[in-house]
C-alpha cells in the first residue's frame, strides 16, 4: 500500500509498504477522506511541539471498515475514529480525561497517522458513522476539538467571545459559540476569512490587527467591557500574550492554540479580574457524540469549510498551494477511492 510520510521538514515524500494486519483487539480500515489541519501544516513547518521525524501525519480522518472484531461493524461500513490514544491508568485517565492522558499517543503526531490507504486501530476507538458522508465524517475531529474548547470556555448566550484566529479549528469555535448563544467577535488578519466567518458563518463583528487597535475596536463593540470569553486558535505566542488585555473582569481565557514558548501576562491585571486560564487540548467522546448530532441536524454546513481537495497522488504537490494564504484555503481534503 501506499503512504506519505513527512520526512523532515518542508519535505514529504510517497512511498510503500505492505497492507497492516490488525492483531488483537485491532481493526483494519480503508481511509477516504483526509482533513489537512494546523497540526499538519506546523509539523511540515517544523514548528510542531512534542514532534519527531519521519511521521506519518494525518488524524482528520473518514475510513471504510474492512475487517475486525469490532461489535456493532460490517465490512463497508463508513466510521471514523477518535484519534487519540489513552493509557487508562493515569490520573487524568481515571478522572474521565482522556483526551490529557499523561501518556498519550496521539495518531499522526506521536504515532504515524493516516496519510494511508489503510490503517489499523484499536477497536475501542472506532465511531459509527451515523448515515454522515465520507466529508462529513473527515470534519468530525476538528469541529471535536472545537466543541471541547467552547464547552470548556463554558460559553452562555450571556457571553461575548472573541476567537482568535479563523483558521479551521477557530471556524469551529466560531460555530460552537453561536449555537451555545453567545455574541461572537472574530479577530485575523486574513480579510478573506474575516468575510467568510461574517457571511456563513453569522459572527457578529471582526477584527484585523492589521488595521485595527485591537484593544480600542474590541472596548467599542463591548461598550468598554471586553471579552467574557477569549479563546485562541492562533498558536501564535505574540498573539496569545497580547490577548491578557482583552478579557473582562470575571473572564475567561481559554488557549486551544498551542506554541514552543512562555506566556507572559501581569500579574496585577490579571488578579484584579479575577481572570480564569485554562487550555483546551483534544476532546473526549462527549465532544465527538456531539459534533456528530450537529452534523446530523443541520446545524453545521461541512459544505461551508471544505474549500480545496486533491487526490492521495496528487497531495504533496498541492501542499504548498493549501498553505499559501494567496490561495484563500479554508479546509484541504485529500480523497482516496
Amino acid at each position: 500500500m501506499k503512504y506519505i510520510v513527512c520526512e523532515k521538514p518542508q519535505e514529504f515524500l510517497i512511498k510503500e509498504k505492505p497492507m497492516p494486519e490488525p492483531k488483537e483487539g485491532e481493526v483494519l480500515l480503508k481511509i477516504r477522506r483526509i482533513g489537512v489541519c494546523g497540526t499538519d501544516i506546523h509539523a511540515f513547518g517544523g514548528t510542531q511541539p512534542y514532534f519527531e521525524y519521519p511521521r506519518i501525519l494525518g488524524h482528520e480522518l473518514a475510513a471504510e471498515y474492512i475487517k475486525g472484531n469490532a461489535k456493532g461493524f460490517e465490512p463497508g461500513d463508513k466510521v471514523t475514529f477518535i484519534p487519540y490514544f489513552s493509557c487508562g491508568t493515569c490520573v487524568a485517565c481515571r478522572n474521565g480525561l482522556t483526551n490529557c492522558c499523561a501518556n498519550i499517543k496521539v495518531f499522526g503526531v506521536h504515532i504515524d497517522g493516516g496519510m494511508a490507504e489503510y490503517v489499523t486501530i484499536p477497536e475501542q476507538y472506532l465511531l459509527h458513522g451515523q448515515g454522515l458522508d465520507y466529508d462529513e465524517l473527515a470534519l468530525v475531529e476538528p469541529l471535536a476539538i472545537a466543541a471541547h474548547g467552547v464547552r470548556r470556555a463554558a460559553v452562555q448566550a450571556t457571553d461575548t467571545v472573541l476567537v482568535m484566529g479563523a483558521g479551521p479549528i477557530g471556524l469551529g469555535l466560531i460555530q460552537f459559540a453561536k449555537i451555545a448563544g453567545a455574541k461572537v467577535i472574530v479577530m485575523d488578519i486574513n480579510e478573506y476569512r474575516l468575510n467568510f466567518c461574517k457571511e456563513a458563518l453569522q459572527a457578529d463583528e471582526t477584527i484585523n490587527p492589521l488595521h485595527d487597535d485591537v484593544g480600542a475596536k474590541l472596548a467599542e463593540l463591548t461598550n468598554g467591557d471586553m471579552a467574557n470569553v477569549v479563546i485562541d486558535a492562533t498558536g501564535n505566542q505574540k498573539v496569545m500574550n497580547s490577548a491578557f488585555n482583552y478579557i473582562s473582569h470575571g473572564g475567561r481565557f481559554v488557549l486551544v492554540g498551542l506554541q514552543k514558548g512562555k506566556l507572559s501576562f501581569s500579574h496585577p491585571d490579571f488578579h484584579k479580574r479575577e481572570s480564569t486560564l485554562m487550555s483546551s487540548r483534544n476532546a473526549t467522546i462527549e465532544d465527538f457524540e456531539y459534533v456528530m448530532k450537529c452534523l446530523k441536524e443541520g446545524k453545521i454546513d461541512p459544505k461551508k469549510y471544505i474549500t480545496h481537495r486533491a487526490d492521495f497522488s496528487d497531495m504533496i504537490s498541492e501542499f504548498s498551494k493549501w498553505i499559501d494564504p494567496k490561495n484563500n484555503t479554508i479546509k484541504a481534503i485529500i480523497e482516496l477511492n
